[in-house]
């Protein structure tokens, strides 16, 4: 069993896809702090003028400690600045008249989700299955209590997540090397490995040179179907 454990982030570039389609299972760990200017709740899309943020605003005040699924969405009508903004950028894209349809009425439906984690979990479970991806994609608090997540340091709620849920190796993004214990996981028998990105090969894109950090969408609306042919083959 090998498993990534990693925050819910809104519409997501494809590394974050390719992560997904490597592992076992992976765990939605949305207990932590929200942290603003983030991915959790915007990503970037090409246009015309350059790259361009599509940001779901959230409610923010009082509400400086807060974790990631307590944060609510603040104006549940930002979707159709985001399809406004993507009908401008992508509409000449070769794969426009396929992908819009479904990516509008994903984008609409998600928009009734009123906490932000919810919404994206709810994103990026469909978007995984246009790109065929079945790995499981559960949310941390239903294998631990809450509380007991919070109660624990970055090192304890890994290591704990990954004894509950069985597994035997860890993927974990590169920045966790700053601070995670290999003791720890080692002295538990579970291998720890680090993701490894820039092996997606650049595809035809539209507005100028090629630009990999762009959200998903820009992967689907220039790829259609062979979108899922662009994650690694591992």
């Amino acid at each position: 069993m090998k498993v990534v454990i990693t925050q819910s982030n809104y519409l997501p570039w494809i590394g974050y896809f390719d992560m997904m389609k490597q592992t076992d299972l992976f765990l939605l760990l949305d207990v932590v702090q929200f942290t603003r200017r983030d991915w959790r709740n915007r990503n970037r899309i090409k246009t015309s003028n350059g790259l361009a943020w599509v940001t779901v605003p959230v409610v923010t005040k009082g509400m400086y400690h807060a974790r990631i699924d307590e944060m609510l969405v603040e104006d549940r009508q930002f979707y159709r600045r985001h399809l406004n903004m993507i009908r401008h950028s992508y509409r000449q894209s070769p794969y426009w008249d396929d992908v819009y349809p479904w990516f509008s009425d994903l984008l609409t439906e998600a928009s009734s989700f009123r906490h932000l984690s919810q919404l994206n979990s709810f994103l990026l479970r469909k978007i995984a299955d246009y790109l065929g991806i079945d790995t499981p994609i559960v949310s941390c608090v239903d294998i631990l209590p809450r509380q007991t997540l919070i109660d624990m340091d970055k090192n304890e709620r890994l290591l704990a997540l990954c004894q509950a849920v069985g597994a035997r190796e860890y993927l974990s993004g590169p920045a966790a090397q700053d601070y995670l214990s290999l003791e720890q996981f080692q002295g538990q028998r579970i291998e720890v490995e680090w993701m490894r990105y820039g092996h997606y090969p650049p595809y035809p894109q539209l507005w100028g040179e090629f630009t990999h950090r762009v959200s998903i969408i820009d992967v689907l609306f220039n790829n259609g179907p062979g979108s899922r042919n662009l994650l690694g083959n591992h």
